[in-house]
């Protein structure tokens, strides 16, 4: 990321590098004055087949919970089936935003639509707030005006519930760790998983207690299950909407790395965002007096960047003097310790 007075850099460089790639490149002169460096993360791992079973089973399955939750008069079941169609909503937003990200950069869109999957998440996480108001207001209702439903069914229709919550959350646990919008998806069907099996519990006192208010008390716990799950994905798409750096980064060692290195007497001007669910990018200035030290350094520094702090796409300016370093963020430049 060039400053504005680049041309003015005596023997500063602007240098890319593909930390992938195995190779590197570089260009004098231009209103950069020189080289940058560019490191690319692997590409997302693709779920679109989990995402293609995922629909069809819960939709089909909501499509049975809820008949038979209104002709057992269950609110349990019924609430489990409006939790489960907002499964189903979120699984379709969170399977465009996979399928949007792969798009290729454009002029509009110098990054494509990386950030897509950031914003599916935030709506599925707004998606189960919507849900657990709805849910809610029929749970109150239900506290008020109690109506004994019918054990046997709700039993019956969780069970399946508990199958095929199961059988989807396990398709996407491979990537809930590492892709925040696959995370959605997979706490959406973990919690619906064990909001069944509160359901089955629910069914069988219901049987042994013949307590209409049962049902609604579970209703509660279904609520508290799914609200748990949503607050962490709200807060951490919130974050990553804002370009907060990733919760995996260590932004303080990231500095250390970068003031670590061979002739360089300080960084500043250090941005470090999520490109994607999955994907981060980082620009830095380093301040290096001797001039710079070419592509090789360029190719190991955002190596190390990536290996070590999982960031993918690095831009690194190079200045041969301080007085490129202005503005407040200069105060917080990192010297390299004198050995």
């Amino acid at each position: 990321m060039p400053s504005a007075d680049a041309g003015e850099e005596t023997g500063a460089d602007l240098g890319h590098s593909h930390a992938h790639g195995g190779h590197g490149h570089g260009h004098h002169g231009g209103s950069h004055g020189g080289h940058g460096g560019h490191g690319h993360a692997h590409a997302p791992k693709d779920f679109g087949r989990a995402f293609a079973v995922g629909v069809v089973l819960n939709t089909a399955f909501v499509l049975v919970e809820a008949t038979f939750g209104f002709l057992s008069g269950s609110m349990a079941l019924v609430a489990d089936a409006g939790h489960n169609l907002s499964d189903v909503l979120g699984l379709l937003i969170a399977w465009g935003a996979s399928v949007a990200a792969k798009k290729p950069p454009s002029a509009r869109f110098t990054y494509g639509l990386k950030s897509s999957t950031i914003l599916a998440a935030f709506a599925n996480a707004v998606l189960l707030l919507v849900a657990i108001g709805a849910i809610l207001i029929e749970t109150v209702r239900r506290l008020i005006y109690p109506v004994e439903p019918e054990g046997t069914t709700m039993i019956w229709v969780a069970g399946i519930g508990i199958l095929i919550n199961t059988a989807t959350a396990l398709m996407f646990m491979r990537g809930r760790k590492s892709d925040l919008n696959v995370r959605g998806a997979f706490l959406h069907m973990a919690a619906d998983a064990l909001v069944s099996v509160g359901v089955v519990i629910a069914g069988i006192f219901i049987l042994l207690t013949d307590e209409p208010l049962i049902d609604p008390v579970v209703s509660l716990v279904i609520v508290t299950v799914i609200a748990w799950g949503t607050w962490g994905l709200l807060k951490d798409s919130v974050k990553m909407s804002l370009l907060a750096v990733p919760d995996s980064v260590d932004e303080a060692g990231v500095r250390g790395f970068l003031a670590g290195l061979p002739g360089v007497a300080a960084v500043h001007d250090l941005h470090i965002w999520p490109m994607s669910t999955t994907e981060t990018a980082l620009t830095a200035h380093l301040v290096m007096p001797g001039g710079h030290p070419g592509d090789a350094f360029l190719r190991e520094a955002t190596g190390e960047l990536e290996h070590h702090h999982a960031i993918g796409h690095v831009t690194i300016q190079v200045e041969t003097s301080r007085e490129e370093c202005v503005g407040e963020d200069c105060l917080e430049s990192v010297h390299r310790p004198q050995s």
